[in-house]
């Protein structure tokens, strides 16, 4: 399989302007994001949260933005699609937000969203969350908005208001970032179906829908999503908590039984390595030498 070296083939706010619904699901390496590559998803959502816990630290706003951007960087490396990526408050006010575009934009990214809580900031699915106010919020979306090279890297607004303000608060503000210049909007956490279903009716921009399973918003199957109006959901913690579970599983069956248990993935070393370009490195190995000097001049 090909390792990405050229950027995604289609550019993401294609996809968002054309339809049908972007679903992408949540990675937070380059193991996740190759996975979702290969199993066909039109795009990679890099989540904080993740990124956090593969840092071995919670979901408070405790990754730096260098530390997020490098880890976007090895992702958009080796994938063949977009990736939309997590940038919590854009790291402090509109001067951080608008190095922040600038830095995700250089690591090849497609779109980030940034949120209105104060820095640090905590996962959008707990409780206590704090707000900024809603001018230094509409502040920072302008300055993102206003930093990037391309109109086709996507700003996102994520308003985390519901859980303290209201539904009401929620929706005036995510007005307000499409009103600064957000290319989408995430509504985090509406916490019943009926305002699921009417955020995108009363969001004067496209929304986005974050599907977290067991947090403040009921299931929803990704094609109702799609009829309700979202253009982009995402999965962040979907993988994650999966090979958390499936990790614990293993490792207390071990410890029972002291017997390696056959994996999930049946594969061995060379078909796992198979699913990273082990091919292309394997003709790299003799394409050098002797007569491989004029493939060498051509590449």
């Amino acid at each position: 399989m090909s390792l990405a070296t050229h950027g995604p083939k289609t550019k993401l706010a294609d996809m968002i302007k054309a339809g049908p619904m972007v679903v992408a699901p949540g990675a937070y390496d380059c193991i996740t994001a190759r996975l979702i590559d290969q199993a066909g998803f039109p795009a990679v959502y890099m989540t904080g949260a993740g990124t956090s816990a593969a840092h071995g630290l919670p979901d408070y706003g405790l990754v730096t933005m260098s530390e997020m951007v490098d880890n976007a960087r090895r992702i958009t490396s080796c994938i063949n699609v977009p990736l939309i990526s997590d940038s919590d408050t854009g790291y402090g006010n509109e001067l951080n937000a608008y190095r922040t575009v600038q830095e995700f934009e250089r690591a090849g990214v497609s779109a980030i969203h940034i949120e209105d809580q104060v820095f640090p900031k905590k996962c959008g699915h707990l409780d206590d969350k704090e707000l900024v106010s809603i001018e230094d919020y509409a502040a920072k979306i302008r300055a993102a908005s206003a930093a990037r090279r391309s109109k086709d890297f996507l700003i996102i607004a994520r308003t985390d208001a519901r859980a303290g303000a209201g539904f009401d608060e929620a929706i005036r503000r995510a007005n307000a970032a499409a009103a600064a210049g957000a290319d989408l909007i995430f509504f985090e956490a509406p916490q019943t179906m009926d305002e699921v279903v009417n955020v995108p009716k009363l969001v004067k921009a496209p929304c986005m829908l974050n599907m977290v399973l067991s947090g403040k918003t009921p299931p929803v199957n990704m094609k109702d999503a799609e009829a309700m109006g979202y253009r982009l959901a995402i999965l962040p913690g979907m993988l994650l908590s999966s090979i958390i579970g499936l990790c614990d599983k293993m490792l207390a069956d071990l410890k029972e039984t002291g017997a390696l248990q056959q994996p999930f993935s049946k594969g061995g070393p060379a078909s796992t390595f198979a699913r990273f370009g082990a091919a292309e490195w394997d003709e790299r190995r003799t394409a050098y030498r002797d007569g491989g000097a004029k493939k060498a001049a051509a590449e």
